[in-house]
């Protein structure tokens, strides 16, 4: 074992890059025209998928809809024959548009159309990838056939979600054999009548894939390639999994026995927050060079059935949607979007879904882990993280062929493909050094990088360097293959001072309980504030993302991400809106905010996992860890009206937000807020406590607020901001918290506050 030269390399991308600027450079004034001159024919000649908006329907009647698209796009191109091989999808139900094939020129044209709102390319997003429901207090009780029994206020009080429908926006569709979607057994009645959609056929999947649990299914495709369609269902069947995953946390029915691939870890039942849920699916994503993408195109196209279909909420568990502003038709149908924070943490920034009317969801640990023994060749032991499972007994293990075999080691200072492929790492365990500096790839990337490097050159374990272990799902690509263990620094030190150069990996552990730190804000998750939105503060809410047990094909898996924490949040959408009916979308989203944690069962304050773990910030969990059961009685809401986003314009600190934002504070702020009083007192009284965020005086007027029998339920107040210091700094955290003299209700919102000296200038301390 020792050290390797570290060799920097350049990836080939970015070498093709270099070498085409340099080409450019190279040509002289005419050559270089010339290309011009050919850009500018390649643009007038190639079509690409544009989405075209046109704001609200000018007609109820879809057919009328889609006939003035039709006229619009023949406008341009010049016949109505043009105009429907050109179009891809009309969005006619929620909102008026199309996505059609266009050259520039003529998205040019559309854009100056009368009654067109925007013309913009087709953007593809990503993906974001259950002990959990008992770690947030809805456990289940004894199940007997049909019924359940559960120490949950909010579970028993929803009939566990009966009758919602929950669209399901997602990549991979919906493996419907799964058994967390068998409708037999637990009593579900009809189809509600409201339901409008359909059961959409295809590729190994017909009409009676749709039961009574997944009530209806169906697929979009038409802005993908048929080179990118090849290893994927032409229908609504999962191909990747993802989908069947999201769906089952949100609404799967209790399956016993479930463990990851059937291994043994994280065994017990699996199950959705809200059980007796309906869901409806949307494939609107595609395997496309190993991960799925996601289409604008297809994103609204699904977006617009699921509103005319029916449904109570839609969950997306997909990145970049931050310029879905057609999302707002749905809040306005009462339908409310949960949506996925990003898995770009923990840089600030990071975030990508800000949308002001949707609900932007974290990801948190929870309290299980799993830990794997690495044991030295002089006996030390060393504990890391893994996935790793086996059925057989690691005493038993002596020859080379067997998987807990005495390993040699050989260490890395970083894993890349041309660094593994160096040396002969077959039958040795790989030792990866965490890199100096940040690069393109953060640590669970990374991870899998150089799993699929070590696999590739016949290596028998990797032991991963890694100041976080919670990104365990990147061992995906591990398993069947090889033991991957994440380690801390320490560990690795220890390995380099020991007289050892061989070890072996015995099988993970599962470790459920008050011994397990939790919750963290997940390293990976995606941190505020907002790029798009400064004056709005996300994310909202941090829900369980780690390591979270799913259906997926017919067996169950562990996979993290903000798309794992995304369903959490949508179930209990699902339960709020079974016991609330009448509450609009901003309504639900302030009770989960205002009701959320801040603290971990000890009473100290909840962690955020990254670099150097710090006290977690309002930029990384937004309001707190949710907490179904207080989300059912929050005492006091922050509503909104759909039309009242149009503020966006202007200032989005005039939204009646359950949060605070003040991104330039030079001298004082002022904002106003409106509560409405949702309590089961008539009379109540509310005192204001202020934590003002350091370096910043935080006024409330009035301090007091009170309802009386039979007068108004809603009372407005305002918060006003002073600085007490004229510096360009970064943002304080701090929080207005509504106690009524009950003592039963605790109505926090989180406030975030930058002071600047002038505009557009960064932190400079």
């Amino acid at each position: 074992m020792g050290w390797r030269p570290h060799v920097v390399s350049v990836s080939s991308s970015a070498l093709l890059v270099l070498l085409q600027l340099l080409v450019l450079l190279m040509l002289p004034a005419d050559a270089s025209s010339s290309s011009q001159l050919f850009l500018e024919r390649t643009q007038t000649t190639t079509t690409t998928i544009y989405v075209v908006y046109m704001g609200e329907k000018k007609h109820d009647d879809p057919s009328l809809v889609v006939a003035s698209h039709h006229a619009t796009l023949a406008s341009v191109l010049g016949s109505k024959d043009e105009a429907l091989s050109s179009i891809v999808y009309s969005y006619k139900h929620g909102f008026s548009g199309f996505a059609a094939k266009l050259t520039q020129p003529q998205a040019e044209e559309l854009k100056k159309y009368p009654g067109v709102v925007s013309v913009k390319p087709n953007t593809y997003h990503h993906v974001h990838t259950t002990r959990s429901w008992d770690f947030l207090g809805m456990s289940y009780g004894q199940q007997q056939s049909s019924s359940w029994s559960s120490s949950s206020r909010l579970l028993r009080k929803a009939k566990y979600g009966e009758d919602v429908i929950v669209g399901v926006i997602d990549s991979g569709g919906i493996w419907p054999e799964s058994r967390s979607f068998d409708d037999s057994g637990y009593g579900y009645g009809p189809v509600p009548k409201r339901w409008k959609g359909v059961c959409q056929t295809g590729q190994a999947f017909n009409a009676s894939n749709c039961n009574r649990k997944v009530i209806g299914a169906r697929w979009y495709a038409a802005d993908v390639s048929e080179e990118d369609l090849k290893n994927e269902y032409r229908s609504p069947r999962d191909a990747n999994g993802h989908g069947t995953h999201t769906a089952s946390t949100i609404a799967g029915s209790p399956v016993r026995n479930a463990s990851h691939h059937g291994g043994g870890l994280a065994a017990g039942i699996a199950r959705g927050g809200a059980p007796r849920a309906r869901l409806a699916i949307y494939k609107a994503c595609h395997a496309v060079g190993g991960s799925a993408s996601c289409g604008d195109a297809s994103i609204l196209a699904a977006l617009d059935a699921a509103i005319g279909d029916g449904v109570d909420l839609v969950s997306l568990s997909l990145g970049g949607l931050g310029e879905i502003y057609q999302s707002l038709h749905a809040v306005a149908a009462g339908i409310t979007v949960v949506l996925a924070a990003g898995n770009d943490g923990p840089v600030e920034q990071s975030l990508n879904n800000a949308l002001p009317w949707g609900i932007t969801v974290a990801a948190a640990t929870m309290d299980r882990t799993f830990p794997t023994v690495v044991t030295l060749g002089d006996g030390e032991k060393l504990v890391g993280q893994s996935l790793y499972y086996h059925n057989r007994s690691a005493a038993a293990s002596t020859s080379d062929d067997d998987d807990f075999a005495w390993r040699h080691l050989i260490l890395f200072p970083s894993c890349d493909e041309k660094n593994l492929g160096s040396e002969n790492i077959t039958g040795k365990i790989v030792i990866c050094r965490a890199p100096v500096f940040w690069s393109d790839y953060p640590p669970p990337r990374q991870l899998s990088r150089a799993s699929r490097a070590a696999i590739a050159g016949g290596a028998k374990g990797i032991i991963f360097e890694q100041y976080s272990t919670n990104s365990l799902d990147t061992q995906v690509v591990c398993q069947g293959h090889l033991p991957c263990v994440v380690v801390d620094r320490e560990s690795i030190f220890t390995i380099q001072s020991s007289d050892s150069n061989v070890a072996k990996i015995s099988p993970a552990a599962t470790m459920v309980g008050s011994q397990v730190a939790s919750p963290r804000i997940a390293t990976f998750s995606s941190r505020g504030p907002s790029a798009e939105f400064p004056s709005v503060l996300k994310p909202d809410i941090a829900a369980p993302g780690v390591s979270i047990l799913a259906a997926m094909r017919d067996s169950y898996v562990l996979l993290s991400g903000t798309s794992m924490a995304c369903p959490h949040v949508s179930a209990v959408v699902a339960l709020l809106k079974s016991v609330h009916p009448d509450w609009s979308p901003a309504m639900i989203k302030s009770a989960i905010v205002t009701t959320a944690s801040v603290t971990d069962r000890f009473g100290l304050p909840i962690q955020a996992n990254s670099v150097q773990r710090k006290p977690a910030d309002a930029f990384d969990m937004g309001g707190g860890l949710i907490a179904p059961d207080r989300a059912m009685d929050p005492g006091l809401v922050y509503d909104i009206q759909p039309e009242e986003y149009t503020r966006l314009d202007d200032r989005a600190d005039r939204l009646n937000l359950p949060s605070i934002a003040v991104s330039d504070l030079k001298n004082s702020v002022t904002v106003s807020r409106t509560v409405t009083n949702v309590g089961p007192a008539e009379v109540a009284t509310y005192r204001a406590v202020v934590e003002a965020p350091a370096g910043v005086t935080m006024d409330v007027e009035p301090p007091v607020i009170a309802f009386e029998r039979g007068g108004a339920r809603n009372a407005t107040f305002r918060v006003t901001f002073v600085a007490k210091q004229r510096v360009q700094g970064g943002y304080a955290f701090g929080s207005l918290t509504w106690l009524d003299d009950a003592k039963r209700h605790s109505v926090r919102i989180p406030v975030a506050v930058r002071t600047v000296v002038r505009d557009l200038v960064a932190d400079v301390a």
